[in-house]
This record gives C-alpha cells, structure tokens and sequence, in this order.
C-alpha cells in the first residue's frame, strides 16, 4: 500500500514539479541569451538620441534641461534620460550602460508576470507566460535597440499587479500600483493611464462592482500619480514654461506642461500637435504577426479559442483586466494617426499571459494541431535566417550555418512527454538563435553602415581631444560616439571665428567641395551610410546595397 501511494504521489506530484523545473530553466537560458545585447552598438534614430541626451546630462551635469545639438529639445519626459544617465555616471558612458537600465527593467517586468500569474492560476501557466514575453521577437529586438517602450511595458504591468492587489488589501499596493504608474506617465506622458485606469473600469462595469468607482482610495491613486510626477512637471516649468522666449517648435511662447499634457500624446492621437503622423487601422494587426513571434499564430488562434464557451468557463474574473488593457491599447494604437511598430512592445505581457493561459488549459487533441503549428513557424524562421545570410552576404558563414544545425537538433531533442514542454522549448530555441543570430552577426554588421557611430568611434580612437564639429549631416549616433559635446554648425564662419587650430568636422560628402572654398582641407576617412532602422530590399541585396548607400566624411580643416 505504501510502495502505491509513493508511486501515486512520484506520478502526480513529482512530474508537475519537473515540469516547473524545466520551465525555471528555460527562463535562465533565454535571460543569459538576452545579456549579450547589452555589447554593441546603439542604433539611430530614436536609441542613439536618448543616449546623447543623457550623455549631454552627464557632461553638462544638468539634470533639468534636455538639449539635442544645443537646442532645448521638448518631446518625450524625462525619466528614460535619468536611468540611462544614472547608468552613464556609475559605468561611464557607453552602449552597455545605456542598455543596463532598460534589460533590468524588462527582467522586472518578468517578475510582475509571474507573480500576477501565479496567485490566479498556477505557477506553470506564470512560468510559460515569462518564457513567451522573454522570447517574443519585438522583445528581443528591444532589448537591442533601447528606447523607452520596455520601460512602459514593465510599469503599465507594476501597475496593474498592485492595484489588482489592491482591491482587497490595504494601503501599500496603491502607493505601489500610483508609483509605477506615475513611472511609466514620466517616461511617455499622461496617456498610459488610459490602457491600466480603462482596464479597471471594464472590469468593474463586467463584474458590476458599482461601488468601487466611489471608494476613496481609487482617487488617492490618481491623486498619488500627480503626486510622483511633480519632479517631470517641474522640469517641464523651469526649462520650457519660465523662459516664454524660447523658440520651440519654430514659435515662442511654447508650454512645457502644455505639451506634456496634451500635445504629446493626445495631439498625436488626434493629429493635431507640432508632431503628425499617417494612420492605418490595420497598422498593428501585421506588426503583430511579426512582432510576436514566435508566439504569434498561437496568440491569434488563442483569441479566437477564447470566444468559446468552453474555455471561457476556465478563465478567471482578474484575466477581464489583462483582456481589457490589451484590447482598449490595441484599439487606440490603431485609430491613432502617428503609428510606429515598436508601440506593440507595451502590451506584449498582455499577449504573453493571454497565450500562457490558452497553452495551459487547451485540450489534449488540439496540442497535436498546436505543434504542427509551431513546426511550420519554427521552419519558416530557420529558412528566413538562411536565406538572410546568403542574399545579405554575412560573414562567419560557417559559424552560422553550425548554429542553425544546432539549433534544429536542440529543438526537437525529446525532454519528456509533455507537448506544452515541446511547444515552449521549441520556440525558446527558436528565439534564442534568432538572439545570437542577431546579436552576434546581423547587427553588428549593420551597424558597420551607420556612418555616426563609425565616424565617432574612430574619432574617440584616433583623435580624442579634437573638438568635433557636424556641418550637412545629422547623426544623433555622432552625438554620442564622438568624445564630447558635438556642436552643430549652420555657419561655416563660426567654425573660423572660434578656431584657430586645427578642427574635425562630420560632413557629407557633397558639402566638402564647398569647405575647401573656406578652409584648407584634409580627409581623414570615408564612411558609407544607410538608415538601418528602415531596411530596404536593395540594401538587403548586396549586389544591390551600393547603389542606395550614402557616403559622409571626417575631415581635418583648418585656415
């Protein structure tokens, strides 16, 4: 009787637990793979501005003030330049302490999923939830080309969590749930409230919880945000609304506080700020399909699963909060009229718990039809990389081509008799070489075509006391490659007037004829451009990429 309650117990307790333990792992190995993002280069346009900002803190040692080329900048808060700057003054300033601060924040935003997860359903489903959101390929990318949307997503998520917990205990969560709130509002503005207030307010008008809307300690939540963002409006104020004179925008009398609670977010919502975009309503339904992988077909057939009566009887009342943020964010991206993909970044834990829980509770016969599914994904990545490496013509061919027979022998190596096992472990490995691939090949030879950064580092290497100049060009990744404070000239006179040594200037290559005109002139060396953030199948091609590729220059001039 013993020998079959041990085994009882061995079969039904002792598998789970395994099953957990894998998971665990799964999540240590994508999270190590996710370190090496943190060593290469800072990508233009949006990563290489936020780098120089915060470096031009670090060198002016102002804290108040945001400067692009010497001019006040006003358009995004300030608290992604704080973390990256905090980062810059204990690391010095360089790609990896730029990027710490934003992987440390995802990884945070892990452990909010998992706790969520966890207390409303189980430790499994929490688990695959942290695995989806590590390996989704939007993720991946960000953790590469830092911006401010994995900060969003991980305190929108804080935000939910503690005011979710606070709807049955005390004090502690909202001041929690308000500050992480108050977070995410000083790194892109006021409208974030909307996808965690609007995700309460469904919940509670679903679940007619009438009495919530009256209870004081939800407007001393919103009360505690106003509280947290004193520091960004005082910012605002005293760069922007106390110096009426400034000219912003191309006009005076431009309103920090204005901007940031208005013209920031709604003004682009509705089209009408100093800052216009193009919108199509199906922007973000195909920027899911890619963003989402490998997760993403599974995700659409869990949205549709989730219509039926079956697994809706499964799900929790709290999972109305997660359903909710997700659709009202996803409904106001796409009737915004200024879209860009990485904006799907901040629901992405919305997407990863809604998959988790569809994986976790989706009947044993259509796990078959889930795996044929992910064998189709996971093939079509694979080929996708191949056909990269030929028509792009990397080099380590043969050091990808070994990474890729790994990869497939990894992925279908037999861990146990779970199809949930073998559905995640097989998209973890898909994603981890598309990590290494990207990381460790792609990239860094993409970056070879930002001529900024290439013209900055051989600056800093060969000429690193030299003051730097920028005439006819633009390149935030000079800004911040280059040693200093780079100065942005309209006037090639100033340049003469404030100089009588020797002078660097980053320029394109048809502004040179022109400086030869005014200075003696010397080139120092030669670099090709393209803007790698918006790819183009010429440049793809490379017997093609000459053709689109620019060309910018360092040169030595002096009278």
């Amino acid at each position: 009787m013993g020998d079959r309650h041990l085994s009882f117990w061995m079969n039904n307790s002792y598998k789970p637990f395994n099953e957990e333990k894998k998971f665990t792992f799964f999540i240590v190995v994508v999270a190590f793979f996710s370190i090496f993002s943190l060593f290469g280069g800072i990508m233009e346009p949006d990563g290489a501005l936020y780098a120089s900002i915060a470096k031009n803190m670090i060198l002016r040692d102002d804290w108040i003030n945001l400067y692009v080329r010497g001019q006040d900048w006003l358009d995004k808060p300030h608290l992604t330049f704080w973390l990256a700057a905090i980062s810059f003054k204990i690391f010095g300033i360089n790609d990896f302490a730029y990027k710490l601060p934003s992987l440390l924040i995802s990884w945070l935003g892990c452990w909010y999923i998992y706790q969520f997860l966890k207390h409303i359903y189980s430790r499994k489903i929490a688990l695959i939830a942290v695995i989806i959101y590590l390996t989704a390929f939007h993720i991946i990318i960000s953790n590469f080309d830092v911006r401010a949307e994995i900060y969003l997503s991980t305190f929108t998520f804080a935000g939910i969590y503690y005011y979710y917990k606070g709807l049955r205990q005390g004090f502690f969560p909202i001041l929690a749930g308000s500050f992480y709130l108050a977070c995410a509002v000083m790194v892109k503005g006021i409208f974030v409230l909307i996808p965690v207030i609007g995700a309460f307010v469904c919940y509670w008008l679903i679940t007619k919880q009438w009495k919530e809307f009256l209870r004081p300690k939800w407007w001393l939540a919103l009360a505690l945000v106003g509280v947290f963002i004193i520091p960004e409006l005082y910012t605002l104020y005293v760069q922007f609304d106390s110096h009426p004179e400034k000219l912003v925008f191309d006009r005076q009398g431009v309103s920090g506080l204005k901007f940031f609670f208005w013209d920031s977010q709604f003004g682009r919502f509705f089209n009408t700020g100093p800052i216009k975009g193009k919108g199509d309503l199906f922007f973000f339904v195909h920027t899911t399909l890619w963003a989402f992988l490998p997760w993403s077909l599974l995700f659409i057939i869990a949205v549709v699963s989730g219509l039926a009566k079956k697994l809706r009887s499964k799900r929790v009342p709290e999972m109305l909060l997660i359903t909710a943020s997700a659709g009202i964010t996803f409904v106001l991206f796409s009737l915004s009229k200024f879209q860009l993909p990485h904006y799907i970044v901040i629901i992405i834990p919305q997407f990863s718990i809604i998959t988790a829980i569809y994986l976790g509770h989706v009947d044993h016969g259509k796990l078959r039809t889930l795996i044929a599914v992910q064998h189709f994904v996971f093939f079509a990545i694979i080929s996708l990389i191949i056909a990269l490496l030929f028509v792009f013509k990397l080099a380590y061919t043969t050091w990808i081509i070994v990474l890729l027979v790994t990869t497939v022998v990894l992925a279908y190596f037999k861990l146990g008799h779970s199809l949930v096992q073998s559905i995640v472990w097989r998209s973890s490995v898909v994603s981890i070489v598309f990590m290494l691939f990207a990381y460790g090949f792609f990239y860094p030879q993409l970056l070879k075509y930002e001529s900024g950064r290439e013209a900055g580092l051989w600056l800093k290497k060969h000429r690193p006391k030299n003051a730097s100049f920028v005439y006819g060009a633009e390149s935030f990744a000079f800004d911040f490659y280059a040693p200093g404070e780079v100065k942005y000239v309209s006037d090639v006179s100033a340049i003469v007037d404030n100089n009588t040594s020797a002078t660097v200037i980053f320029t394109s290559k048809e502004h040179i004829a022109y400086l030869q005109q005014v200075f003696k002139v010397r080139l120092l060396e030669e670099f090709h451009h393209f803007h790698i953030t918006k790819l183009k199948k010429e440049f793809l091609y490379y017997k093609t990429r000459p053709t689109v590729l620019g060309s910018y220059a360092l040169i030595e001039v002096s009278k």
